[in-house]
């Protein structure tokens, strides 16, 4: 899996299938709690994979420590990540916003690969990564006079830290891991500690309407199995900040989603912020 063309696609490939993880939660959280949610979809991903692992044989992590860092990732990206923004949404933060906020990662990330993990970050990419934010912030600003309150933020300013400090922590101890035990080994864990938050304080509220099968099945196939082992292979072959930077592209990509499946507006500032995120990854990336 290392031809040019796959290369250079992938991580296209990557942010349009991640990008749709926002429009699946917005289909599917009015008909379910947003940990109980989540807890469905690891539960069903484990089962999947678990039948493909084994079916191929896949090898599986080496020892205890590799087993250990492999789902200390998957707590991070998964259960802190996923969960903070499904909990920020199902609160009432627009997905917008807390697109918006995830989206200070890169700059994070940036700041934490010359820290921990000793890349160097060209001053082209300090300026792509500036120029992606200020267009990401664009794009999503026309929705920030919907009101919401610190409890539904507080959760997505965790997802950040998730997300971020898990890019940087698989980069570091585990960058190299079979796609299908690696999702076993991430989501083992996720599953476990997500169950034991939703068994404090949720009811386990599903109500299996047509639109959360679709959004569940979606989630399970395309962004739990398809987006996560396209990142876990781009964390393998890139630098900390070219993957960070991919993350601008993720709130322009779900607002056109958005515009063509809801009908949800774009302003004229929200184009010109979505070419100005597109130019900031191509410094940072360049």
């Amino acid at each position: 899996m290392n031809s040019p063309a796959i290369t250079r696609f992938a991580p296209l490939l990557f942010v349009g299938l991640w990008s749709t993880g926002f429009i699946g939660a917005k289909l599917g959280l009015p008909h379910a709690e947003p940990l109980s949610f989540l807890l469905t979809r690891y539960l069903l991903v484990l089962g999947l994979m678990s039948v493909v692992a084994l079916a191929t044989r896949a090898p599986w992590p080496r020892d205890a420590r590799q087993w250990f860092h492999i789902g200390v990732s998957g707590l991070l990206v998964h259960a802190v990540y996923l969960g903070g923004v499904f909990v920020s949404i199902s609160k009432g933060l627009p997905a917008g916003v807390s697109s918006l906020v995830v989206g200070i990662q890169p700059l994070l990330t940036a700041v934490g690969a010359g820290w921990l993990l000793g890349e160097t970050v060209l001053g082209r990419q300090w300026l792509g990564l500036v120029l992606g934010f200020v267009g990401v912030a664009m794009v999503v600003s026309g929705k920030l006079g919907s009101g919401f309150g610190l409890d539904a933020l507080w959760p997505a300013l965790i997802a950040l830290g998730g997300i971020t400090v898990g890019t940087l922590y698989q980069k570091r101890f585990c960058p190299s891991f079979d796609w299908r035990t690696g999702a076993i080994a991430q989501f083992l864990p996720t599953a476990v500690a997500t169950a034991i938050v939703v068994r404090l304080t949720e009811n386990y509220r599903i109500e299996w309407a047509p639109d959360f099968i679709f959004a569940l099945g979606w989630l399970v196939l395309v962004l739990s199995l398809g987006a996560v082992s396209l990142l876990n292979w781009l964390i393998r072959h890139g630098s900390a900040v070219n993957i960070a930077s991919l993350f601008y592209l993720v709130p322009p990509t779900t607002a056109l989603m958005a515009w063509a499946l809801f009908g949800e507006t774009l302003t004229g500032m929200a184009l010109v912020g979505m070419a100005l995120a597109v130019w900031g990854v191509y410094l940072a990336r360049k």
